[in-house]
Formats: C-alpha cells, sequence, structure tokens
C-alpha cells in the first residue's frame, strides 16, 4: 500500500521531497497497528493508507502536510493513534498543527461541529475524509452502534462536507442512505 500511495501522490504532481513525507507518515501511522492489530484484514489495519487515497483521488487534496495528516488521522480507535509528540518528532511541527486541528468526536461532544466549522479547510478534509472511510467499513464492525456513528456522520460531517467540498459531500450523502436502507431498518 506505500507504494500505491507514493504512486498516487507523484501521478498527483507532489514532488519527490512532499512524496516522502507522505510516506514517512504512513510509515508512522502503521506501527501501532501492525503491533496491535493481530490481523492484517482488519478493517482498521489500512485505514491511514484509504484516508491519504480518499484525500488524492476524492478531494483532489496536493498539499502534502495535509496528506501526512490524513494518513495519521485515528478518531475512532484512538489506542490505534499516534502520539503527537511522536508526529512532531518525526515529520515537524506543520503535520502535528494541522492533526491537532481535528476534533475528535468522544472528546468535541457538544462543540464538534462547532470545531469543524471553525477548523481551517485543511483540517476539515482530513476530518472528512477520515470520517468517510471509517464510515465505509462501519458494517465490519460487530459489537459497534452503528445507529449513532450513522446519526453523527450525517448530521455533523455531511453538513460540514457541503461547506467543504463537493466530493466529500456527495459521497457521505451517498453513504448516509446507502447505510440506512442496508444496516438500520
Amino acid at each position: 500500500m506505500a507504494e500505491r500511495i507514493a504512486g498516487e501522490a507523484e501521478h498527483a504532481g507532489l514532488a519527490p521531497a512532499e512524496v516522502e513525507l507522505v510516506q514517512r507518515a504512513f510509515e508512522l501511522a502503521m506501527r501501532p497497528r501492525i503491533e496491535r492489530l493481530a490481523d492484517d484484514h482488519d478493517p482498521d489495519f489500512l485505514h491511514p493508507a484509504r484516508t491519504v487515497l480518499i484525500l488524492l483521488e476524492d478531494a483532489g487534496c496536493r498539499d502534502a502536510t495535509t496528506l501526512a495528516a490524513g494518513a495519521l488521522c485515528e478518531t475512532v480507535r484512538l489506542e490505534l493513534a499516534v502520539p503527537g509528540a511522536d508526529i512532531e518528532a518525526a515529520l515537524g511541527s506543520a503535520v502535528r498543527a494541522r492533526l491537532d486541528e481535528v476534533p475528535v468526536p468522544g472528546q468535541a461532544d457538544d462543540e464538534l461541529l462547532e470545531r469543524l466549522v471553525a477548523a481551517a479547510r485543511d483540517a476539515r478534509l482530513v476530518a472528512l475524509a477520515e470520517r468517510l472511510d471509517h464510515a465505509r467499513h462501519l458494517h465490519l464492525r460487530p459489537g459497534t452502534d452503528w445507529s449513532a456513528f450513522h446519526a453523527l456522520t450525517c448530521e455533523i460531517y455531511l453538513p460540514v462536507a457541503g461547506w467543504t467540498d463537493a466530493a466529500l459531500e456527495r459521497r457521505l450523502r451517498w453513504w448516509c442512505g446507502m447505510f440506512a436502507q442496508r444496516f438500520l431498518r
């Protein structure tokens, strides 16, 4: 998957140093997954790569800092998140700052919508791409409260996508409708 990310980033026009930053972020994001997930088919195993690909392919993101933050963004399985100090040491303060701007739903509580709206566009893109990837794989998580995740995605993230990126809005809107029909009836 690292090769695919590098190839897509190169194809998108990122400079070699930018591609390297994204690759290093992906490798850093994979460390806790390799350590903690016994099954490389676990839907969370390749979450960092899929988030980067959503940013590149769907949102048309060409900013290496945003792509690196996307690789490292983890708002659902916090035990798989890389500590901010490790991110800053390995990749610099800009990547950490971008990632720190992405609110974590369980920590933002009633301020989630406000924090997402107040975030810079690139931080919103990371939040939306990361949420979309988790949403796409939600049905593979047995025991998860699907209705709460669905409601938060459709009531908070979907409107934010409408203000941020048309492609991500379209994908989230489709997921909200499809998931409700298929899994919440």
